[in-house]
């Protein structure tokens, strides 16, 4: 058995759980390109999905304010469901490197908004009819890549609300969005019982990642880390888009 596979995801698991503790950045966002390199795509979307969900939950429902995000943002999360299932079926559909580029192409984004921090602006009278295309178009792009923050993190973060709210909305959706795309890998045979069981041993190495994040937090400037987080992301979502 070639173990060196194995070494990359189990480290890219890690990894992206003390970015996540330390940083708040998404869970998945990180942990796939590392999954990616070491297991092709579709494995690497079915091994990050108990992970991913481990991750947020406590976030998703850990402030005041739950009721009040699934109100507000009740109509992205239900337009995400129906981009989920036809993001799947592209999995299905296109070419394998064609799916990786695009996933590089979201994790370079995602990273430049990250590291630039644009003063984006949303007017108020446009975020409830952008609610549906953003939801949908975010399921979409999870489920062809794995990935959940595009374009989710942009229009959330341009709603400018604090970060209690800011934090939940995005990681309600993440949850969600995960949960309802391993009910789609699961009938399309893409999540076999091996892998879903090699996903809840993912659970452990990617929880120790959070909590060692949480003592670096303590430790590092979290801007620093941050920075040294998304340039990698960056290294490596270009490297993706070259593969």
């Amino acid at each position: 058995m070639d173990l060196t596979p194995i070494g990359i995801a189990g480290f890219g698991l890690l990894l992206a759980g003390i970015i996540k503790g330390a940083t708040g950045l998404g869970y998945a966002s990180c942990a796939l390109p590392f999954l990616v390199l070491a297991l092709g795509l579709k494995p690497a979307m079915g091994l990050v999905i108990l992970p991913a969900i481990a991750t947020n939950i406590s976030l998703a429902f850990a402030t005041a304010h739950f009721r009040e995000t699934v109100t507000r943002f009740r109509w992205m999360y239900v337009t995400m469901l129906p981009g989920i299932g036809v993001g799947i079926w592209l999995l299905l559909w296109v070419s394998q490197l064609l799916a990786v580029r695009f996933l590089g192409l979201i994790i370079v984004a995602y990273a430049v908004l990250a590291l630039s921090r644009p003063g984006l602006s949303l007017p108020s009278y446009l975020e409830a009819p952008l609610q549906w295309p953003t939801g949908f178009l975010n399921g979409v792009v999870t489920g062809l890549t794995g990935a959940q923050v595009m374009p989710l993190f942009p229009y959330v973060m341009a709603l400018q609300m604090d970060s209690d709210r800011t934090v939940q909305a995005i990681n309600l959706a993440v949850m969600i969005a995960s949960t309802v795309l391993a009910i789609g890998l699961v009938g399309t045979g893409i999540l076999t019982p091996p892998l879903f069981a090699a996903s809840v041993a993912a659970v452990v190495p990617a929880l120790i990642g959070v909590q060692l994040g949480n003592r670096a937090r303590q430790i590092v400037p979290v801007a620093q880390f941050r920075k040294i987080a998304l340039l990698t992301l960056l290294l490596i979502g270009i490297l993706m888009l070259w593969r």
